[in-house]
């Protein structure tokens, strides 16, 4: 029986998720399916399927999609080459991808530019990985572990960089930082880490309550990286973790302890995390707060000139509506979740 159990926050989605599937419910709304999306919208397998019993189609490759297809790119950043294919061969293409994201593809092209060579650290097989190598390949060589630095033969060592992977744990950072900087005194480091607020919040939250407990269960896909890093981050703690994806991989074989908590990853809905809790019935539970989140990001500016546009024309068509405000001047986002957005699908 499970004495305790803390449920951790901030825990799920982060403004980047949040984003991207109001952005892909936006387009299942105004557009008629099928939709085309390159690579899963984010890394959750129930969201997904979600998504696919609506109409969208997920694809690795632009060769998937039909000519003329109404098509929306990933949270996880594409490279310019595979977006300069979509723009030409969709009728209607919306880029989700995430702004934090956005900013890692910027500081590779001007680095590039400036002919710095990149340390990029992340997960070779990771769709954000694979986007921002894409940006400049020439110049970026993709490091896993602080072992691979072998590898990498600058031609000029006053002249490095690094970058990372939005969604790493902090350990994988700090251990390629701390092993290039001991290469390349004169390495150039963005101002601010490139690793995701959200990402590192969470770990911060976990690595708090974590020794606290006999196990920590972390909610989401395994296909999903920032998921992975809380998992990883309890492990160096050496303590118990439990990586689900949903309530039904929950069984009794699991020795979960007297006191437990629980999170999720940036990915990862809520009501996975309150059906977990329902099914181990704790007798007390408890909410940890290490940090209030209030990041948001608007939605693709190509939606929004959409969305304008849609208002202008039924204004124009229904004069009367509109005098009996019936028809809002704008969308107010703000106002409306992701989890709203998939309980509407």
């Amino acid at each position: 029986m499970v004495e305790k159990l803390i449920v951790i926050n901030p825990r799920g989605f982060c403004a980047g998720v949040e984003m991207a599937i109001k952005a892909l419910t936006w387009m299942i709304k105004l557009f008629p399916t099928p939709i085309y999306c390159y690579h899963e919208i984010v890394h959750n397998d129930w969201i997904v399927e979600v998504f696919v019993k609506n109409g969208i189609i997920f694809v690795e490759s632009p060769d998937e999609i039909p000519i003329g297809a109404v098509s929306m790119l990933s949270a996880h950043g594409t490279s310019p080459v595979i977006k300069n294919i979509f723009v030409k061969n969709s009728t209607i293409l919306i880029d989700s991808v995430c702004p934090l994201v956005t900013k890692v593809h910027h500081e590779a092209k001007k680095l590039s530019s400036n002919n710095s060579q990149i340390i990029y650290i992340g997960h070779k097989d990771h769709d954000e990985a694979k986007g921002a190598m894409g940006v400049a390949p020439e110049k970026m060589t993709l490091i896993e572990k602080p072992e691979d630095l072998i590898n990498f033969k600058p031609d000029d060592p006053t002249n490095v960089s690094l970058l990372a992977q939005t969604t790493l744990a902090l350990s994988e950072w700090e251990n390629i930082l701390k092993k290039s900087k001991e290469l390349y005194p004169e390495i150039k480091i963005p101002r601010k880490s490139d690793l995701c607020y959200a990402t590192t919040n969470r770990q911060e939250a976990v690595i708090q309550i974590a020794p606290k407990v006999d196990t920590v269960i972390v909610v989401g896909s395994i296909t999903s990286s920032n998921t992975n890093a809380l998992v990883n981050t309890v492990k160096n703690l050496d303590i118990n973790v439990l990586r689900i994806n949903n309530v039904d991989e929950l069984n009794e074989t699991h020795k979960l302890g007297e006191k437990i908590a629980i999170t999720a990853g940036a990915s990862a809905p809520d009501h996975i995390v309150e059906q977990i809790i329902s099914k181990i019935n704790p007798k007390n539970i408890q909410h940890f707060t290490n940090i209030e989140e209030e990041e948001y990001f608007p939605l693709p500016i190509e939606l929004r000139k959409i969305q304008k546009n849609l208002i202008t024309i039924l204004n124009q068509i229904f004069p009367q509506l509109k005098e009996t405000n019936n028809i809002p001047n704008k969308v107010r986002d703000r106002d409306w979740t992701a989890t709203d957005a998939l309980k509407e699908l």
